[in-house]
């Protein structure tokens, strides 16, 4: 189902708790959402829609929406400083990212998985990682 975006900093400034195998269907509200705004969007954390739970969407190399469980970044390599913008903030901002990633997480199956990610991609998890830890850009 598609949910509006939450721009509302003080939730987005809340930390969010692990998910379950319950929460599935919040990952596909994730996928509805993102879907409706892939004009302007390459990723989204469950609490850009009022869900205060660690479930991300992203963009992958080949243009696919993936979903991430309980996603937590195991090493980082390559910093360097960019500036993003968001769909719950109005502009850009600069924020610290690296080029190179290694995420431990679950996927829509809730199978443990580990995997690297690098460029834009890695760009994309840290900025929703950040949102699930209530950081805001």
């Amino acid at each position: 189902m598609i949910k509006n975006i939450c721009k509302d900093q003080k939730i987005l400034s809340l930390v969010s708790v692990d998910a379950t195998i319950d929460d599935i269907s919040i990952g596909y509200d994730l996928l509805d959402t993102i879907n409706f705004h892939k004009n302007g969007c390459v990723g989204m954390a469950a609490n850009m829609i009022g869900v205060l739970k660690r479930i991300l969407v992203y963009e992958d190399i080949d243009k696919k929406y993936k979903l991430m469980f309980n996603p937590t970044i195991i090493s980082y390599s390559g910093e360097y400083i960019v500036e993003e913008g968001c769909l719950s903030l109005v502009g850009l901002r600069k924020t610290k990212r690296y080029m190179k990633i290694k995420v431990e997480y679950y996927n829509e199956k809730f199978q443990k998985r580990l995997k690297t990610f690098t460029g834009f991609v890695a760009e994309i998890i840290q900025h929703q990682i950040d949102h699930m830890n209530g950081i805001i850009i």
